[in-house]
């Protein structure tokens, strides 16, 4: 029988699952499980792990960060994907081919991860580079709002070619602050109707065609002075003003940038308090464990929607097709420049 989802997303340890993993994963706090560079070692193994997983839970979401460049945590087997600030590169001489090929790499995305096994990849980022922000950098399209908008939509139409769902960052825009909220807690104390005009963009014009969005660990002043993963403020904001209906992921509530709502199962009570579907708690089990108990009891809403529904590509065959190895070459290139 078919467990109802827990709103918890969590990481595993290796490259397969350990006797005390597949305990944890029972539990029905539990709706999802993300991998990392660790656990991967090649497409083929991924497959195995995610067949794995799916033994003990059939229901539950795979997913992965797999945007290109420095963040494409598969790298054996599948294409090497070039950072989308590359592809952005291109586009001001040459916007309908850039286009067309962030469609396409959105499409090769989605069929790759597909095939091995996983749901989604918490892609594409629609964060606007403002030049000051190393953790974001090179994984925006662009500086260019509207460019980030039109090639985000171009990757987004082409995972969904591909029977996947997209997932925008970080709302409502990590590329204005230098600081990293993996080690601290970013503050971007611009007017709200600056980031309406620059940051927001992105969002505003995907709103309705994003499957999830997942809010930064940042602190916006001039609306709240909760990072935007717990604010009611931003959250309502995305559900309300601009009509998103999708899920809302918390990032990693692990991070510094999470530590202002307290311990963990403060930081999980505070994000779903906020908004938030599902929560991420990775790379600290103690954590993990405390915020599964703080959700007891709790059920994860609209998840089902972002499960792969069709009959899954086999990664082999993938080469048979020629738009595939066109794509595929094309980004290698560009990846290896």
């Amino acid at each position: 029988m078919t467990q109802m989802l827990g709103p918890v997303m969590l990481d595993l340890e290796g490259q397969h699952l350990t006797p005390e993993e597949g305990e944890l994963l029972a539990r029905p706090e539990v709706g999802g499980v993300i991998l990392f560079a660790r656990n991967t070692a090649s497409a083929d193994q991924v497959r195995t792990l995610c067949d794995e997983v799916r033994r003990i839970r059939p229901d539950l979401l795979l997913a992965v960060d797999q945007e290109g460049g420095r963040v494409q945590r598969l790298r054996e087997g599948v294409t090497r994907l070039p950072a989308m600030g590359r592809l952005g590169r291109d586009f001001a001489l040459q916007p309908e081919v850039t286009l067309r090929l962030c469609q396409d790499a959105g499409w090769l995305l989605g069929m790759e991860m597909a095939a091995c096994g996983l749901d989604l990849s918490f892609a594409p980022v629609l964060d606007v580079d403002g030049g000051t922000s190393s953790v974001i950098g090179d994984r925006s399209f662009s500086a260019d709002p509207e460019a980030v908008a039109r090639m985000g939509r171009a990757f987004l139409d082409g995972l969904h070619e591909a029977g996947m769902v997209g997932v925008g960052k970080h709302f409502p825009g990590h590329g204005g602050v230098a600081a990293d909220s993996h080690h601290e807690l970013p503050v971007d104390a611009r007017p709200l109707q600056a980031l309406r005009d620059h940051d927001l963009v992105p969002f505003a014009r995907l709103a309705s065609r994003l499957d999830a969005v997942m809010p930064a660990h940042v602190v916006y002043p001039d609306l709240d002075h909760r990072p935007a993963g717990f604010s009611p403020a931003w959250l309502g904001m995305l559900r309300q003003s601009l009509g998103f209906k999708g899920v809302i992921f918390s990032d990693d509530l692990s991070m510094a940038g999470a530590a202002f709502a307290g311990t963990p199962g403060e930081r999980a009570r505070a994000a779903l308090a906020a908004g938030c579907d599902m929560l991420l708690v990775c790379n600290d089990r103690a954590a993990a464990l405390e915020v599964l108990d703080a959700c007891q009891g709790r059920q994860a809403r609209r998840l089902s929607r972002l499960r792969y529904g069709r009959a899954r590509p086999d990664l082999q065959a993938l080469s048979a097709l020629s738009r595939w190895r066109r794509v595929h070459a094309h980004l290698e290139a560009l990846a290896a420049s």
